[in-house]
């Protein structure tokens, strides 16, 4: 049996086109305006359900530029920003989802002496069963 080689014609021997590196698949070699690239941003990141890199990456881009961060670095800004945003999300879902009463430490408008007011259907230990139903008036017998 002998080796069979491939012919070499005069397109591939030289050329420029045989010593150009090859193009990846999915890669994308053009140049774009800062327009064109928002629209582009915006546009993946609704695709991909990316919901906090759509709304932050112009200004992550602004703060990356003046700290001078790599690619890479830009990169794991943007995805860290993401993660921290689910999990807030899904850490806010999942307490709606329980059907708790109310949260544990209530915002500044709620509070009083920074303490958060009570629902009326929140006891405070009580062994007695009823004693803070809605219309009962607190401290008992006033």
């Amino acid at each position: 049996m002998t080796p069979t080689t491939t012919p070499t014609t005069a397109a591939t021997a030289g050329s420029p086109a045989a010593t150009k590196p090859p193009v990846t698949p999915g890669r994308r070699r053009r140049g774009m305006t800062e327009e064109a690239a928002e629209a582009a941003i915006d546009q993946a990141c609704r695709a991909l359900r990316l919901p906090t890199i759509r709304t932050r990456a112009g200004e992550m881009l602004v703060a990356a530029e003046k700290e001078q961060l790599t690619y890479r670095g830009f990169l794991a800004e943007l995805l860290l920003a993401e993660c921290d945003d689910r999990d807030r999300r899904r850490t806010a879902r999942r307490v709606k989802a329980a059907g708790f009463p109310r949260e544990k430490w209530g915002s500044p408008a709620g509070s009083v002496g920074g303490f958060t007011r009570l629902h009326g259907r929140v006891g405070l230990g009580s062994t007695r069963r009823g004693w803070a139903s809605p219309g009962r008036s607190w401290p008992p017998g006033s």
